[in-house]
């Protein structure tokens, strides 16, 4: 089964992949190349196959939090779903509060997640990865330079390969948004240089940084 640095969206097309994106629910859609997800007192989600293994991989991607609008509470999750309901992990942002929890959680609780103030700038890139059974929290302003938030051991579950990528949203009040999501294990920040020559000939090109995550 595939890591999760194989689930890669551009949302370029128009068109939400309903393969890729199977379980999904509450009508999100594509527009402006990135992912809509509705943003109202009911529930609204992109939601991936459960096809996916965490362990030695990643999920990173733009996130765009609904505005708070009136609400107490204005979030939207990008979390990895175990088979078994409320065991997951990942990333809640909520505008309204101007907050941001990272959750490793059993029976929807986690006495360990942390709550760092939303910043848009340096966490407009999340990224949830696994290594060498650590998992790490992370944020980045470019999707070029990351920052840990969190780390924890990672649980047993990370390692199955049935799991799931779940961007969700919902208010509890005020005027309907949407959460938007882009470039999903997708980043451009590479460039090409030539690299020195001390012969004739054609020379090698190096790129300094891949354009695409994955594992």
């Amino acid at each position: 089964m595939p890591g999760f640095g194989m689930l890669l969206d551009d949302f370029g097309d128009g068109v939400l992949d309903p393969a890729r994106w199977s379980q999904s629910y509450g009508d999100p859609f594509e527009q402006g190349g990135r992912a809509r997800v509705p943003c109202t007192t009911g529930y609204a989600a992109a939601r991936s196959a459960s096809i996916y293994t965490l362990s030695w991989s990643q999920v990173s991607a733009r996130v765009y939090p609904p505005a708070a609008g009136g609400a107490s509470t204005a979030a939207c999750s990008l979390l990895v779903l175990s088979n078994v309901g409320g065991t997951d992990a990942g990333f809640l942002v909520d505008r309204a509060q101007n907050a941001m929890g990272l959750y490793l959680r059993v029976g929807y609780a986690d006495g360990g997640a942390q709550f760092p103030t939303y910043d848009a700038a340096a966490h407009a890139w999340l990224r949830l990865r696994e290594d060498a059974g650590t998992l790490y929290w992370e944020a980045s302003p470019d999707g070029r330079a990351w920052t840990v938030l969190r780390t924890a051991t990672s649980p047993e579950w990370a390692e199955r390969t049935d799991l799931s990528l779940l961007f969700e949203a919902h208010r509890d009040a005020g005027v309907d948004d949407f959460a938007e999501l882009d470039n999903l294990n997708i980043v451009r920040p590479g460039a090409m240089r030539l690299l020195q020559r001390g012969h004739a000939g054609p020379g090698p090109s190096s790129r300094t940084t891949s354009t695409v995550t994955g594992g």
